[in-house]
């Protein structure tokens, strides 16, 4: 059995930060000659997103409008989905299946399985409510934990993301079937512009877990206007309510490329972030960082921020008053910042995802033999 990858079937939502995963490392896969089959769920793609696939050569977009795990009353979709997704798997003979979501791991699937732990509800719950997942989402934690179980491989994008794994679902980091694996985002997408004063905040704005409102409250204390870029209106249909920022609502990688180029902070103080793609954005942008103090954002920008405790609204304040008056330190931050993005590239994302593929193929075929 040839342990070289030749086509992959992903799995991809439209409604996040899963999409420019997808994208990336599809994009990456498709320059080393591997062609990616990619399902999308989660809703049908935007004209936008359309486009964006149809750019990768090696790339064929499978959409639908199946809800995702996580969504409002999912069930009938994930099950019906399921079935779509074996019907593709028939249809595409892929080498692996790479699922970017917990409601298929556990399908009887003849290929095998990598899935990728973005973030998931409990650990987003824990971090922002606080408390344990409630009783009424039994049925997810389930379906989560058999997926994860299932997978040959299991990989995040951050070692912080993996623990969660271990605490909600009992995943055992110390084999060798879990791996992080750091996001990455194209450099020719962003550059540093002539930097102006005011603050920028990028991403879904409706999600608590971003902490806006930390934001908007600093917002009415900073001499420097405040920015925020990004949906408004959660899929469920909630609408975000700030005062004291100025909104300028969903733009297109281009439009938000310039706000970051022209940025001088970057302010993200999110409670929960296994991630952050748009802190990464911000960085190769050349903005000086405030992030939240959580496990998964020092671990990726280490020295490169200024790290403040998401409920310390007091402290987010004096973080940016104090780089939009300290010109060195600003530039200082900004400078490591921009250093420590270098070292998340798709590149790099794909050679390691590649790696985790044809150690699934081993997993999997040693398993059966």
């Amino acid at each position: 059995m040839s342990d070289r990858v030749k086509r992959v079937l992903m799995t991809g939502d439209t409604v996040g930060g899963v999409w420019t995963f997808t994208m990336e490392l599809a994009r990456s896969l498709s320059e080393r000659n591997v062609e990616v089959i990619l399902a999308s769920l989660g809703g049908y793609p935007t004209r936008t997103q359309l486009a964006e696939a149809a750019e990768i050569a090696r790339l064929r977009l499978l959409t639908s409008e199946w809800k995702l795990e996580w969504m409002d009353d999912p069930w009938t979709d994930v099950e019906e989905s399921g079935r779509w997704l074996m019907r593709c798997e028939k249809q595409y003979q892929p080498d692996v299946v790479h699922l970017n979501s917990f409601g298929h791991g556990a399908l009887p699937w003849h290929t095998p399985v990598v899935l990728t732990a973005h973030s998931c509800v409990a650990s987003w719950w824990s971090a922002v409510k606080r408390e344990a997942l409630p009783q009424t989402w039994s049925r997810y934690r389930g379906r989560v934990e058999r997926s994860l179980n299932a997978a040959q491989r299991v990989t995040a994008p951050s070692m912080a993301m993996l623990s969660t794994l271990h605490e909600n679902y009992g995943v055992d980091l110390d084999s060798d079937r879990c791996r992080a694996i750091p996001n990455g985002r194209r450099a020719g997408l962003f550059h540093r512009g002539v930097k102006e004063p005011f603050i920028l905040t990028a991403g879904r704005l409706w999600d608590e877990a971003k902490n806006v409102a930390a934001v908007a409250k600093a917002a009415l204390k900073l001499a420097w206007p405040v920015y925020l870029a990004g949906e408004e209106t959660s899929p469920a249909g909630a609408r975000l309510s700030v005062d004291g920022c100025q909104m300028l609502g969903k733009l297109s990688t281009a439009q938000l490329a310039d706000w970051y180029a022209r940025a001088a902070i970057y302010a993200a103080p999110a409670r929960y972030e296994p991630f952050g793609l748009s802190v990464l954005e911000a960085a190769m942008s050349g903005c000086a960082l405030v992030l939240g103090d959580i496990p998964s954002l020092r671990e990726l920008w280490r020295d490169a921020a200024i790290f403040v405790p998401p409920e310390d609204t007091t402290c987010l304040i004096d973080a940016c008053r104090m780089l939009m008056e300290d010109y060195s330190r600003r530039e200082d931050i900004a400078r490591r910042s921009f250093k420590r993005a270098q070292a998340f590239t798709p590149e790099k994302t794909a050679d390691s995802y590649m790696e985790t593929y044809r150690l699934a193929m081993n997993m999997r075929y040693a398993c059966a033999s």
